[in-house]
């Protein structure tokens, strides 16, 4: 192993596979030891439902048009990773194990004019130590995106989220004088809600039936707040819109619940609104009802690329200015070793578990 000395802090490259010299905030990489049988760890998913593993491959070698990231923490989006990924008998390919990564690019190609070794960046990336990212020609652009100062690297590992939201708010049009609706309050629902009170969408109701997402929603912003496992949601809409409905209505809910709440969400939605479905995975389909629908507005979460790098760089400004506020919705932050336990806590206990992060530390 090489180690070099600065008058800054000495950081050993982690694994033996760089070496960085860090000074206050400032990195630098001065060589890459491209040494055989270097490995890494990253979370996998066996055969099995649950079986998810922590594996050891190689350290991916960045191409050309490639980023090299070394990752701090990324975020398990409770919905794809649960009822796509947790929840299936197959085993799952670990490309697909996650898409929010924050971290430290530690080696770019030669083709990459972009970014530079050192740059804190959050990636469309999957829980492991080290990926390898395109950026030159990404399949989602941007695929790679600079952290500000101002956000941590745990807020931005909702980067990738966040991005969606305000792509999914502002396909509803929902304006000023509007009153939108929000089933569900997972991390999708929450961070909706957010984006549509920042961006001037007027009232904005929400509702859940766990009683932590409840109170979340009710602490970051929202005006009204359900919790239909007490009170009657339809009942309180109508009440709430003096019997016209919600000229928007988000439907925000995974899995097999979400059967339930797409017909409840036909029943607050006004003639000539919109009603907007997010939620995925419900394995079964979804009831219709030809009476209610009819005179409203039905889109599902289509999202188009074209418009994804302006979004991205919306996304980022709302948690610098801190119109979307993220660290109350972090419940757990648990070392990479213990993802089969930071995966079992979000099916298991969902009213306890919420935004839950992986630590990638040694």
């Amino acid at each position: 192993m090489i180690l070099g000395s600065t008058a800054g802090r000495i950081q050993q490259g982690t694994s033996g596979f760089f070496v960085v010299l860090q000074s206050g905030q400032d990195f630098a990489i001065l060589t890459r030891y491209n040494l055989l049988g270097e490995c890494m760890d990253r979370v996998a998913k066996g055969p099995g439902k649950g079986n998810i593993l922590i594996e050891e491959v190689d350290v991916p070698v960045p191409s050309p048009t490639q980023v090299l990231i070394q990752a701090e923490f990324s975020l398990i989006s409770r919905g794809s990773e649960l009822w796509r990924r947790y929840t299936v008998e197959e085993a799952v390919d670990s490309r697909i194990m996650g898409y929010s990564l924050a971290g430290r690019i530690v080696e770019v190609g030669d083709e990459v004019d972009t970014f530079t070794p050192g740059n804190r960046v959050v990636a469309l990336a999957p829980h492991a130590q080290f990926v390898t990212m395109e950026v030159v020609n990404p399949l989602h652009d941007p695929s790679v995106i600079k952290i500000p100062e101002l956000v941590t690297a745990e807020a931005a590992t909702f980067w990738p989220l966040l991005t969606s939201s305000v792509l999914w708010i502002e396909q509803t049009q929902a304006t000023e004088n509007e009153v939108t609706v929000i089933i569900g309050q997972g991390l999708v629902g929450l961070l909706c809600m957010q984006v549509a009170k920042a961006t001037g969408a007027g009232k904005v109701i929400v509702c859940d039936i766990l009683n932590m997402r409840c109170q979340l929603a009710s602490q970051l912003g929202a005006d009204l707040v359900i919790n239909s496992k007490f009170d009657n949601f339809v009942a309180s809409v109508n009440n709430f819109t003096a019997g016209r409905g919600a000229d928007v209505v988000i439907e925000a809910v995974g899995g097999s619940a979400a059967v339930g709440a797409f017909s409840e969400a036909q029943d607050v939605v006004r003639k000539g609104g919109l009603l907007q479905v997010l939620g995925l995975y419900s394995d079964k389909p979804l009831p219709l009802d030809s009476g209610k629908i009819q005179g409203v507005r039905l889109i599902g979460g289509y999202l188009d690329g074209s418009l994804r790098p302006k979004a991205a760089c919306r996304a980022l400004q709302l948690l610098v200015d801190g119109d979307v506020e993220v660290q109350s919705m972090i419940s757990h932050k648990l070392l990479y070793t213990n993802a089969k336990e930071a995966f079992d806590l979000l099916y298991n206990d969902p009213d306890r578990a919420m935004g839950v992060l992986l630590e990638w530390k040694r």
